[in-house]
């Protein structure tokens, strides 16, 4: 039977109970969303919530660097100040600004070759597909060629996992085509596609449950959700007229 580690926080939001009670063990989640649908702020709440429940965490950022993260955690009240005194959880931030730094592009190499970060249960990157427009083994290949960068890859998350380890990856569709992501989404345990639409003022996320092996408790097809300053993530239940 699979373990599962605990996304928390059971006292303050369903969203353990919505992911049928956290990621399995040893699994490669894929979180998909274009820019501000909100897949940082799940792998967030994730993040927080795992490493409250003991679950060692590294978090990598190509986006936000350690100060704006512990900016952007506060201002959901995610409170990881001590989480990372104290070693439970790991914050990178990967420059994906290499262009002028030879060696350093290797970013997928790079990424695999940090022994420190794949120490910890899980790891979050955040986000994969803006390592892979920038890394030249992928850029510049031709489709044959940047299918074999992404099978490696996935050869070595599969090797990750192995030891029990849950691997999170966010990505862009829209920065990387179409036919790359194949590989991704195929090894992919749990695939979480995030849709995002205008109502009014409003901008409602639903998270389409593509793909959730594994899981300790059943968990629906398709999941609202909701981001706010002070308050963090929290399900969102809608009824339709």
């Amino acid at each position: 039977m699979t373990d599962h580690y605990s996304l928390g926080l059971t006292e303050t939001d369903r969203v353990n109970n919505a992911f049928g009670g956290g990621l399995p063990e040893g699994s490669v989640v894929v979180i998909e969303g274009e820019d501000g649908a909100g897949k940082s702020a799940l792998s967030q709440r994730f993040s927080y919530g795992m490493a409250t429940e003991g679950t060692y965490v590294t978090y990598i950022s190509t986006e936000l660097e350690s100060w704006e993260f512990v900016q952007q955690m506060h201002s959901l009240s995610y409170d990881v100040v001590d989480l990372l005194l104290d070693e439970q959880l790991l914050f990178l931030h990967a420059n994906v600004d290499t262009h002028s730094r030879g060696s350093e592009r290797q970013l997928l190499a790079r990424l695999a070759d940090a022994q420190t970060l794949w120490r910890a249960d899980v790891v979050f990157v955040d986000t994969l597909s803006a390592l892979l427009r920038n890394d030249p083994n992928f850029e510049a290949a031709d489709p044959e060629d940047a299918d074999h960068v992404l099978q490696r890859l996935v050869t070595f998350l599969r090797q990750v996992t192995l030891q029990e380890k849950t691997v999170v990856l966010t990505i862009d569709p829209t920065s990387v085509a179409d036919d790359a992501l194949r590989p991704l989404r195929n090894v992919a345990d749990i695939y979480l596609d995030i849709e995002t639409a205008a109502v009014g003022q409003e901008i409602r996320r639903q998270i389409r449950v593509r793909r959730f092996q594994n899981m300790k408790n059943p968990v629906d097809d398709s999941i609202g959700f909701n981001v706010q300053q002070g308050r963090g993530l929290s399900i969102v239940s809608r009824t339709v007229a």
